[in-house]
């Protein structure tokens, strides 16, 4: 239901579409994954006749395209890296816990390792 909420919200409110694309602005342009994504939802949003079918797919991703955005403009790089690589990236589960195998951890882990 909540899916179908946003889906109408969004047809009702044109000028909610726009925002969400400005707030992700030019976060692609830093990681490849999350330009790859963000053209996806372009082509996605752009067909409207099924999209209450795609609803939760659709939503979803444009959930995870604006947490990637928000980390690649405000984490540090081994974060937002981690966060693409398992959610946006080819061999990405979107399975919390399940990261590639080139993730920095030493670089995540150092973060939050008491001084």
């Amino acid at each position: 239901m909540i899916c179908l909420d946003v889906l109408r919200a969004l047809g009702r409110e044109p000028d909610a579409i726009e925002a969400y694309w400005d707030e992700i602005g030019d976060a692609g342009s830093a990681d490849a994954r999350l330009a790859r994504a963000v053209d996806d939802l372009h082509v996605d949003l752009a067909e409207p006749g099924t999209l209450e079918v795609r609803a939760r797919s659709v939503v979803e991703r444009m959930a995870l395209v604006f947490q990637a955005s928000l980390l690649v403009r405000h984490a540090p790089t081994s974060v937002a890296d981690a966060f693409c690589g398992s959610r946006l990236g080819p061999n990405g589960s979107g399975t919390f816990g399940t990261l590639p195998a080139e993730t920095d951890l030493a670089g995540i882990l150092a973060r939050h390792t008491p001084v």
